[in-house]
């Protein structure tokens, strides 16, 4: 059964991210630029100047933000930001997009034009480790999916816009080796695969755009079930809670009429369902 997590509506919500030194949910909505968590205290919100989208922690205190246009450190306390490293500085019609830490301590992150789907392949994947910011893949639509198993062997990621999640294994730093591989295939169902997390046996979690869903596929592929919401635009899942077995996950109202938003009072809210499965420990950025 879930349950909503937060009332606050999002117009794109995404990149929920459960801090494990604090003990606390992070997730963004980005068209209105801003971060937003909750506590026992209530809701907390930081406004940006620039889209956001997605993070990863440093420290207790501080985390990796991914905005438009470069990566930087923020403290949640003091407010304070310094730059990591630019993105596309020189692209100003693209965006961040789904982005997460991988187990060797990079920092995995998507781009994409603003104007999604009518960009077509003006995105990339690029991984930021030890300094470096390299980009790995090109020519990508809207990056998504973005997870690694937990052994940290392979990473997955998507285009949604492909109805294909794809695979690679990666090398003892966690840079890719070889060809990506198809692990998914939606196109049948016609399904959109949107952001994703492996749990700690191995069971890939993806929200699927406008299916009012997150569903769970095996190692091998093979579907194992879904968690059903309120809410058709589906976007991020996150695993967190005191042991790791709360599944979150945040949706969107982007692209939905008035009407259509009137229709769907839950619609571009953050939801939680309890006692899903045990997820793994976000893996912490090194810098």
């Amino acid at each position: 059964m879930n349950t909503v997590l937060d009332d606050r509506r999002c117009d794109l919500g995404e990149g929920p991210l459960w801090h494990p030194e604090r003990e606390q949910l992070f997730w963004f909505d980005i068209l209105n630029r801003r971060l937003l968590s909750r506590t026992e205290e209530g809701p907390q919100e930081w406004h940006f100047g620039e889209m956001v989208s997605a993070a990863g922690w440093v420290s207790r205190d501080e985390l990796l933000v991914a905005s438009e246009r470069r990566l930087f450190r923020f403290n949640l306390i003091t407010g304070a930001k310094s730059t990591v490293a630019t993105l596309e500085s020189e692209e100003t019609g693209t965006r961040s997009n789904d982005g997460r830490a991988d187990p060797q301590g990079g920092f995995w992150i998507g781009t994409m034009g603003k104007r999604g789907g009518d960009d077509p392949g003006m995105g990339s994947i690029h991984r930021l480790y030890r300094g470096e910011l390299r980009k790995i893949y090109r020519n990508i639509t809207i990056p998504n999916s973005i997870a690694f198993t937990p052994d940290g062997k392979w990473a997955c990621f998507s285009d949604t816009v492909t109805h294909k999640v794809m695979r690679v294994a990666l090398d003892g730093e966690g840079w890719p080796k070889g060809e990506p591989e198809m692990f998914l295939d939606f196109t049948r169902q016609k399904l959109l695969p949107d952001g994703a997390v492996f749990d700690r046996n191995g069971v890939f979690w993806v929200a699927q755009w406008g299916a009012s869903r997150v569903a769970a596929y095996g190692p091998d592929g093979g579907f194992v079930r879904e968690l059903r919401f309120d809410a058709r635009q589906t976007s991020c899942p996150a695993f967190g809670g005191p042991d790791l077995s709360t599944l979150f996950c945040t949706s969107a109202l982007q692209g939905m009429s008035p009407e259509a938003r009137d229709a769907e009072p839950d619609g571009g809210k953050t939801f939680r369902v309890d006692g899903v499965a045990q997820g793994q420990r976000e893996h912490r950025v090194i810098l």
